[in-house]
């Protein structure tokens, strides 16, 4: 055994680099990690990240810390075998002297503070009085006995199970957001299958508290539930609080109020004069004014937002992007001189906005990278980190001292494979209608011989974008001799309010040709065969996928993740319709247009062997969407595949398919073999 072993590391040093590399594989694609969440310290000196394992070591998730004068990295976190999801919000104190995460090492998931100094995790005992007992309601069933109901005991406080936190600027306080806890009334009531749903009258939430590392204290505040998006004030004395309706509310119209809590007393104001939509904020760093995204001024698809400021003295609001060419990325950082910076999309880029207070005009910041996220830094402004990446350029973790210096790669854990095969993108443009489209087309090097088979992609949403990142799964299709061509077809992000509006009531009509006519430009520009192509897409991309299904036999194989078929039961069956309900109305109201844009209305005219994905758990875009058309193509002889996924939801198949770490083991692999057999099939390829 030993010299066998040995014999193959002889033989791999003998072998060049080149001819070891290779394309993913489908079981590479189960061995990549990710990282995520990068907070760098406050001396500037470390950064503290989540590594998240592969899908086929479990997928679970531990912090590590990377020293930056060193540039070396080891792990700091450690889960028990019961606990499979690992540590998550990673943060340090504002001392340097110990990070603080969130982890489920028992029944609940608590906050644990690690001291970098030596020893071992401990977590912090957080608990309240809970705030709703249903139990105890006047017909709560099963009926309780009369000496229950009339029961004086005050009720105890109960650990709380932490959604999340965060830590103020003096490190003296926390607030921390949890759902009401289950009381012993309730625990009995599901024993006794007392689990009736009450749609929209739950009056459990989430709650916010405030806790005291130092005392202990936990103090709850009284912004109504759901309380979410806290940011804390530079001088640790308030916190600006978002909060949601428990009732369902949101499905009708945008719901959101805005609070200020002051922290020393925990008492609590309503900002009335800011706008229902809001969806992200950021303290100025003077404390006077309010940064935030709320819908655009300009018609666009909900959540497609506009960057603001709010005077707390004048009550006036400022609109900073108006009109921008960009897109709204989420995430912002306050800067000292009371500017701001923003996250932007422009095409299959990302940069950053940085405005000075009172200036629309904003500094375009780039990076060493065409892709950035994750972008953070530490309460001086004197480190910055982030996540980078580029077609070729597996993502890695970058850090600086300051933005107008260039950052420098941290060595951590390899996340992919090693010589792995890319190849880089093409951008091309084209025109359809009146819009200059893009796109990014990745080639095989079969292509410098003769012509390749092409698959399109299609992006979610609809209000979504390819971005020129690195993509495992482009070069696992490219591996197989084939040509991606990925569209940015009217209405997705990144190309300003006009584009992203486009398509509002046209789904499937002007974006479907956006898409068809990048396939006829790369077949006349580029090494295509036009007789072997195939189409795939997830979510919107399902749902286009369904629309090229009935309007075109020009692709050999089409391949649907996830999509919207009817939009009449999807509407009534999704969590949430206020987003689809901007493109064409309430159906009922609006017929023909739902039915327009319902890819099943045209079901008659499909001909394409056709194959359908989908999580059995889709509250998104719900099974009942993909067994329509499975039952419909069937009923019509044109060749269907229905493959479901137990326990998945929407975004978690998704990301397992296209190679984000998973904890379920096998199902990404699974749907991946489907598809390349499937369109090899489609292809008349034949396997040596």
């Amino acid at each position: 055994m030993f010299s066998a072993g040995l014999l193959i590391v002889l033989c791999r040093k003998s072998l060049g680099k080149a001819e070891l590399s290779h394309f993913p594989t489908n079981e590479d694609m189960r061995h990549i990690r990710s990282i995520s969440d990068p907070q760098p310290s406050p001396d500037g000196h470390s950064v503290l990240f989540r590594l998240t394992e592969t899908t086929a070591d479990g997928a679970g998730a531990h912090l590590w810390l990377t020293d930056v004068d060193q540039n070396v990295s080891r792990q700091i976190t450690y889960s028990p075998a019961t606990d499979k999801s690992g540590e998550a919000s990673g943060r340090w104190m504002p001392d340097g002297k110990s990070i603080l995460f969130i982890a489920k090492r028992g029944e609940h998931r608590q906050i644990f503070q690690l001291p970098l100094n030596g020893g071992e995790a401990h977590p912090f005992e957080i608990k309240a009085v809970p705030p709703v007992d249903t139990s105890k309601a006047a017909n709560a069933v099963p009926p309780k006995p009369a000496e229950a109901h009339s029961s004086s005991e005050a009720p105890a406080p109960v650990e709380l199970n932490i959604s999340s936190f965060d830590i103020s600027p003096d490190g003296k306080a926390l607030a921390i957001l949890a759902a009401d806890p289950q009381t012993a009334g309730e625990q009995a009531q599901s024993s006794a299958k007392s689990d009736a749903s009450w749609v929209d009258h739950d009056p459990h939430g989430t709650r916010l508290y405030l806790f005291s590392p130092d005392t202990g204290k936990t103090t709850p505040i009284a912004v109504p539930a759901n309380a979410g998006g806290v940011n804390w004030s530079t001088d640790s004395a308030r916190l600006f609080v978002t909060q949601s309706p428990v009732d369902g509310s949101e499905d009708l119209d945008y719901a959101t109020t805005s609070w200020i809590v002051e922290a020393s007393t925990g008492s609590v104001q309503r900002i009335a004069e800011l706008p229902r939509d809001l969806f992200g904020s950021e303290w100025s760093s003077d404390g006077k004014g309010i940064w935030y995204f709320a819908q655009a001024k300009r018609d666009a698809p909900p959540f497609y937002g506009d960057l603001y400021r709010f005077d707390l003295a004048s009550k006036k609001t400022q609109n900073y992007t108006d009109g921008f060419g960009g897109s709204l990325t989420g995430g912002m950082i306050s800067l000292p001189d009371g500017g701001i910076l923003a996250n932007a999309g422009f095409g299959f880029s990302t940069e950053l906005l940085k405005f000075a207070a009172g200036n629309t005009a904003p500094e375009r910041v780039k990076f060493a990278t065409p892709v950035v996220n994750s972008l953070a830094t530490n309460n001086n402004r004197t480190a910055w980190v982030y996540v980078g990446s580029g077609s070729t350029q597996p993502p890695a973790l970058y850090f600086t001292h300051s933005l107008a210096q260039p950052a420098k790669v941290l060595n951590t854990p390899s996340l992919f494979p090693s010589d792995l095969k890319t190849v880089a993108s093409k951008t091309i443009r084209w025109k359809s209608d009146q819009f200059t489209i893009e796109g990014v087309l990745y080639l095989p090097a079969e292509a410098a011989l003769h012509k390749v088979p092409l698959i399109v992609e299609v992006h979610g949403g609809p209000t979504g974008a390819f971005l020129d990142s690195y993509q495992p799964f482009a070069n696992f299709l490219v591996g197989h001799g084939w040509a991606v061509l990925r569209t940015n077809p009217r209405g997705s992000t990144n190309y300003g309010a006009a584009f992203v509006a486009a398509n509002k009531n046209d789904l499937g009509g002007g974006d479907y040709r956006d898409i068809m006519a990048g396939v006829d430009y790369v077949i006349k520009n580029e090494p295509i065969d036009g007789d072997r192509m195939a189409l795939e897409g997830y979510s919107y991309g399902g749902e286009m996928a369904g629309f090229v299904e009935v309007k075109t036999s020009r692709f050999k194989a089409i391949v649907s993740g996830a999509p919207v078929i009817d939009q009449f039961s999807e509407y009534g069956t999704e969590n949430g319709s206020q987003y689809d309900r901007w493109f064409y109305g309430k159906p009922w109201e609006h017929f023909t247009d739902a039915w327009r844009q319902s890819p099943i209305a045209g079901v008659k005219h499909a001909k394409t062997p056709f194959m359908l994905l989908q999580g059995q758990e889709d509250t998104t875009d719900p099974l009942g969407q993909s067994q329509e058309m499975y039952r419909a193509l069937r009923q019509m002889g044109v060749p269907v595949e229905l493959i479901t996924y137990p326990r998945d939801d929407h975004g978690v198949l998704g990301g397992a398919i296209y190679g984000s770490p998973s904890r379920e083991p096998w199902h990404g692999f699974d749907a991946r073999q489907r598809i390349v057999e499937f369109i090899e099939k489609a292809f008349g390829q034949v396997k040596s």
